[in-house]
């Protein structure tokens, strides 16, 4: 027990001292996350794990030199990012300490592997089970070429700090971001402005009669919200030298990256010019002062902070002002928004492409249209569409044509992409990467990832954070959140900071705009790629990790020939990552190349006429992510359960699958698994109840050979459950069946007895089963089918079940009365069918008060 007890708790701190390390090294490239690496560094070790004495000093040494190393690089990398966009030498650099951090994390997956491997073993030959399954494609222990690797990525990195002395790059930098030309409360002539009026005219008529504070303060706070680039400045302008806004005190302040109180106090007193000094708290009072009974409007433009005492520092001064006074912001974040209290939130929108088309001719041809130009107007209008309704676009690329009368220069520019546009003249850029320098650290990597993704692709929210989870984007917090939550969390803030955005064809899908797709493919070069219908010749694929390609019907192995060069491939997905199984895909692909492809960590074959898994699946060690959904597969591999680090398993739509594999309570880590439209699967394998990390299992069945006492130990099961062949359950005086009651998570459930069993089902033995399967008050629908009982337990219409919106009554043909549905107050969808034998007036079902937007009653007598 002593040797056991060892071996699991050294295991699993090593485990996840790796995966922290693992995290902050991938971020290495940038100097907001160097320091937590080093911290993880310092605290990390190698030796419990290496469990070879003589090499404990060795490692701890390599892992020292590493923790020094990053100190020098992070001491100068700020400066390094700044000057890679015009010194190409810096550039490489980068390049190559962002390559080595890939590398760097492959060396520390494949330990923290081996790791998993030899707990997973060791369990392995103390359980029963463990001379029936010997995992084969695992070698013990790191061995010569992991010392190797460990003394090569140390050597890299010696010689990237040599580099950097060479490029004369500074310990202390100022941003360039810092150096943006600040906003001011003048504009350019109003009939420059095109497609604003609507805008203008919502927020004026707040300024004038708009409601106030909820806490009573005489100032109320208005937000524009939106893209960088879509035109806030510009709106806040439009308002701000309207006539019709009349205020007692007007202010005009840009407040940028920086939320200086003190500047920004002295800057709302520098428009009378009468205020000196830098004391904030005489500034202050002067200010209090200044506002004090005047009905005031101040306009911060470009708000970023988050920061809520900085904030009410700086408001401080304006409760002194008169009722009716106002603070815009403009912000591209709405947290920024909620955080100032502001009353009303204006969200901006794209401009049309008829007034885009306007403002671009504007700034290219110094004209209200293209009546005088009709050669350009063709190419101006594709132009345009590019700017999908991006103003600053339209405004930057009417500016690189402007006095240019040369089609073939305007169709360089129609074609270039986002990054090959001057510097200098290219306000898109600067624009665009200031919302990313502004992102956390643990979101840049998860924006950057979507470069994979194609224009126009509609996400899904789930399906997202679930590959994000795969590739270890995502950061554990304190409170020990489960994972899909905290990539919920993520998406929420890069939706708020206007990265994504809802679709306007599918109200659960989102999409970029396509300059902010662009983006992502400038800050994820070489390192994400999409596979479309053409192949830049020139391009290298070896240093690609994260790859997506567009499904053809016939996916012959031609095409895949590039993938042979990702030696460090992690991502395999082809797009759209759900379809029906209507396409094909080359057998090398699947025998050949992906068994290659050993450092893959997401793996989708969804929608291919698939009839079986390679048994070399298990080659794939670092898998975490399997989308086998919609394929024509009948039985998965055993070898499937070495994959032990595998999270998420979809088998959706799978119609021909008859079974799972029998050793899958190895998959330990396993927390998704998809088995929803598996219509020919007949049961469930032995042993699942081990699997208690799963959170989602849309679908339970109950076999003769497998009781109900699995299911109940999957404790954390959350949204949809199914659970089909209650007939089949044996022991009903099992206390253990109580647990749904504790499964705070579900959403939805599903009770299903086989139709049909009339004289197989004993009414009092049903009655005592459904008693016990009461789930837990947080349940919004219920379905029960074929139910054998007479009549109902008393829990089903109680009064606690307050979230209850929908249930289903479905072909309980023994049953004779119904349960009071009264004083369920929020069911609004309500189905009762093949009920033949309910003899209760349905009066006595309401209990008198029933409101129902969907009531559907069919197949009994009192219908």
């Amino acid at each position: 027990m002593e040797t056991e007890k060892w071996y699991e708790t050294e295991d699993s701190r090593l485990i996840q001292q790796k995966e922290e390390i693992k995290m902050a090294f991938v971020e290495a490239i940038t100097s907001a996350i160097l320091q937590p690496l080093i911290e993880k560094l310092a605290s990390a070790s190698f030796l419990k794990f290496a469990r070879e004495k003589e090499k404990e000093k060795e490692i701890d040494s390599e892992i020292k030199k590493w923790e020094l190393r990053l100190l020098e690089i992070r001491a100068v990398l700020s400066d390094a990012e700044e000057k890679q966009i015009t010194n190409k030498a810096v550039k490489i650099w980068l390049n190559n300490l962002r390559d080595l951090a890939y590398d760097a994390q492959d060396v520390l997956e494949e330990f923290e592997t081996e790791a998993w491997y030899q707990t997973y073993s060791y369990r392995r030959r103390k359980s029963k089970l463990g001379k029936n399954l010997v995992p084969t494609c695992f070698s013990a222990g790191i061995g010569k070429m992991g010392w190797s690797k460990l003394e090569d990525i140390t050597s890299r990195l010696q010689e990237i700090v040599a580099k950097k002395d060479l490029l004369d790059l500074s310990k202390c930098s100022f941003s360039r971001f810092d150096e943006r030309l600040p906003t001011t409360s003048l504009m350019v002539k109003k009939s420059h402005v095109y497609g604003r009026e609507k805008d203008k005219e919502a927020l004026v008529e707040l300024l004038i009669r708009g409601g106030e504070a909820a806490n009573g303060s005489p100032f109320s706070v208005i937000s524009i919200i939106g893209y960088g680039g879509v035109g806030k400045t510009t709106l806040a302008q439009l308002v701000y030298n309207d006539d019709s806004v009349e205020f007692d005190y007007k202010a005009w302040v840009c407040v940028s990256d920086e939320f200086d109180v003190l500047r920004i106090t002295k800057a709302i007193l520098d428009c009378d010019s009468s205020a000196v000094g830098c004391d904030l708290n005489l500034l202050q009072v002067q200010l209090k002062v200044k506002l004090s009974g005047k009905k005031f409007l101040i306009v911060l433009d470009d708000v970023w902070s988050e920061n809520y005492e900085e904030w009410t520092a700086l408001c401080s001064p304006f409760a002194s002002g008169a009722r009716g006074s106002r603070v815009i912001i403009t912000t591209r974040n709405k947290g920024v928004s909620l955080l100032t209290g502001s009353i009303y939130a204006h969200a901006l929108k794209e401009l049309s492409d008829d007034d885009c088309l306007l403002l671009f001719a504007q700034h290219a041809l110094d004209a209200s249209n293209f009546d005088d130009y009709p050669d350009f107007k063709e190419t101006g209008e594709e132009i345009v569409t590019r700017c999908r309704g991006l103003p600053l676009a339209a405004k930057t690329l009417g500016g690189l044509l402007r006095g240019k009368r040369n089609s073939k220069e305007w169709k360089a520019v129609l074609n270039s992409k986002l990054w090959d546009l001057p510097e200098e003249n290219s306000g898109i850029l600067s624009a665009l990467r200031l919302s990313y320098h502004h992102l956390p650290s643990h979101l840049k990597q998860c924006f950057a990832y979507c470069a994979i993704f194609p224009k126009d692709y509609e996400f899904d929210k789930n399906e997202l954070v679930l590959l994000w989870m795969a590739e270890g984007f995502l950061q554990q917090t304190k409170e020990k959140k489960q994972m899909k939550d905290i990539g919920k969390e993520y998406f929420d803030d890069l939706l708020s900071r206007s990265f994504f955005q809802k679709s306007s064809a599918n109200n659960v899908r989102y999409v970029m705009h396509d300059l902010i797709s662009e983006l992502a493919q400038f800050v994820s070069r070489e390192v994400c790629f999409h596979l479309g219908d053409k192949l830049e010749d020139s391009q290298s694929y070896a240093k690609v990790r994260y790859s997506s390609f567009t499904r053809h019907h016939y996916d012959i192995s031609q095409r895949f020939e590039v993938f042979y060069e990702m030696k460090s491939l992690r991502t395999f997905l082809p797009l759209p990552i759900f379809s029906p199984p209507y396409n094909y895909l080359t057998r090398k692909v699947l025998h050949d190349l992906i068994p290659n492809l050993k450092r893959l960590a997401v793996l989708s074959l969804a929608g291919y006429c698939l009839v079986e898994l390679p048994s070399s699946i298990c080659a794939l060690k670092h898998l975490r992510y399997l989308n086998l959904s919609y394929t024509e597969i009948e039985v998965l591999p055993e070898s499937l359960c070495e994959v032990f680090r595998l999270q998420t398993l979809r088998l959706r739509g799978c119609k021909k699958l008859i079974k799972l594999p029998i050793g899958i309570d190895n998959l330990i880590n396993l927390e998704y698994l998809d088995i929803s439209g598996t219509d020919s699967l007949q049961e469930m394998p032995p042993q699942i109840g081990n699997l208690t990390n799963l959170h989602t299992l849309p679908k339970f069945i109950i076999g003769k050979g497998l009781g109900i006492r699995e299911l109940m130990k999957l404790s954390h099961l959350q949204g949809q459950l199914n659970i089909t062949g209650l007939h089949n359950v044996v022991d009903v005086q099992d206390t253990e069946l109580a647990i749904l009651k504790e499964m705070r998570g579900l959403s939805e459930l599903s009770l299903e007895w086989i139709h049909n069993v009339n004289g197989f089902q004993s009414e009092a033995r049903e009655l005592q089963l459904l008693n016990l399967l009461e789930p837990h008050q947080n349940l919004q629908k219920l379905s029960i089918m074929s139910y054998g009982g007479t009549t109902f337990p008393s829990w089903l219409g109680d009064h606690s079940f307050s979230n209850m919106v929908c249930l289903q009554l479905c072909e309980c043909h023994k049953t004779t009365s119904l349960p009071s549905l009264g004083q369920l107050p929020v069911l609004r969808d309500l189905s009762i069918k093949g009920m033949e034998m309910v003899t209760s007036s349905w009066c006595g079902v309401f209990g008198g008060w029933f409101f129902c937007q969907g009531f559907s009653i069919s197949g009994g007598s009192n219908n």
